[in-house]
């Protein structure tokens, strides 16, 4: 096979990446080692930043998005008994949407379908060669059949754990890591919206989060041991901890229903450089991870691919490589500001076995002023809608 783009992975970062191409009349192949059931029933975080929302909306993939995500114009933090709005529309003049990732992908997957796209799910062994030169190929194996795949470039949008990060060249290499000592238990929830927004608790039990995915099934997340099990939390447990750490003075609860879904997610943040080497460019979980305190995954991989997107446009229609050459630096520009502010909300709202009665107090203080002080308050909505 023959292709100008060869994509590792099917997630939204490889998808859009795909589409985009694809308007721009480049052609592109998506190798995914998943099966699309597997990919479109994989429920995860979904809060789109203005920003990504325009990104859709703008390549035709936005419909669905509109007409069934939830527009949210704030949201609330929660402690010390009182919950406080941030209002997003107010301060930034901009929103976010609550649709879920699999949606996504979704509908990704049907326009790319649509426009006669090749998708290749269930592949396996893939391995990336000679992407230091101008031909670079992939090699996989599908329906137990081994194929090839000749490329002027290979995008490796295939996750943390994928194989185009390792493929990369050592020299030069760098990665930053922090471990955060706690992880989330997340539920899902066939319940109608227990809150109209999301509600982000913090709690000396732990940190609380209160989302929403549909108008029947709801996504909450409690901050528990990474190496707890599900199997320890009953129904009644799990719904007693939510309550004791979401709600307040003001009679507000949280509407139970039955729980569907448990699992446990580890906390990282991560970042890889440089995101470029030869003829091989990374893009979204790949090169980096952020703790869905701040929900900028998804957002990050949309950011990365519309510019390398735009850079492969320029390659083949003004035939220079300048904006490919800058790539990392472009990307990074935006995936530092990210990984601070995911830092600094994870830091504010979580406790830490190990913190010191003053740090505390001062991570009280520092909620209050961020309710108190607009500035403080425009600040996160700012980089919350991604208002840069």
């Amino acid at each position: 096979m023959r292709t100008q783009v060869a994509i590792i992975g099917a997630g939204p970062a490889g998808l859009l990446l795909s589409h985009l191409l694809h308007l721009q009349g480049i052609e592109s192949i998506v190798l995914e080692s998943r099966t699309r059931q597997d990919i479109e029933s994989t429920i995860r975080a979904g809060v789109l930043e203005q920003g990504t929302m325009d990104i859709l909306n703008d390549s035709g993939v936005g419909e669905r998005m509109r007409a069934e995500g939830a527009l949210h114009h704030g949201f609330d933090l929660a402690f010390d008994g009182q919950r406080h709005r941030i209002d997003l529309r107010e301060l930034t003049g901009k929103a976010i949407t609550v649709y879920a990732q699999h949606e996504v992908i979704k509908d990704l997957v049907k326009a790319r379908e649509a426009a006669g796209g090749q998708l290749l799910f269930g592949v396996r062994d893939v391995a990336l060669h000679d992407t230091a030169t101008d031909k670079p190929w992939v090699t996989f194996t599908h329906h137990g059949e081994p194929a090839r795949i000749d490329a002027d470039f290979i995008a490796g949008c295939d996750g943390f754990h994928g194989v185009s990060r390792p493929a990369m060249p050592q020299d030069g290499r760098e990665d930053y890591q922090r471990i955060y000592p706690f992880g989330w238990f997340g539920i899902l929830v066939e319940a109608p919206p227990s809150s109209d927004e999301l509600i982000y608790a913090r709690h000396e039990r732990g940190f609380a989060l209160v989302s929403t995915r549909s108008p029947t099934v709801q996504r909450m997340y409690f901050q528990c041991d990474p190496n707890d099990s599900v199997d320890h939390w009953s129904d009644d447990r799990i719904w007693s901890e939510l309550h004791a750490r979401t709600e307040g003075h003001d009679g507000w609860r949280l509407t139970e229903g039955k729980i569907f879904q448990k699992n446990i997610i580890g906390m990282r943040s991560f970042v890889s450089t440089p995101m470029q080497a030869g003829r091989l460019y990374l893009a979204g979980d790949a090169a980096h991870i952020v703790p869905p305190t701040g929900a900028k995954g998804l957002n990050l991989a949309v950011s990365d691919v519309n510019l390398l997107a735009r850079g492969i446009e320029q390659f083949y229609q003004q035939g220079t490589g300048e904006r490919l050459e800058r790539y990392t630096q472009d990307a990074f520009k935006r995936i530092w500001r990210a990984e601070y502010f995911s830092w600094w909300m994870t830091s504010m709202l979580h406790t830490f076995a190990d913190a010191s009665s003053f740090q505390r107090e001062v991570q009280r203080a520092e909620l209050e002023n961020v309710v108190a002080s607009r500035a403080m308050a425009t600040a996160l909505a700012e980089n919350y809608v991604g208002a840069f």
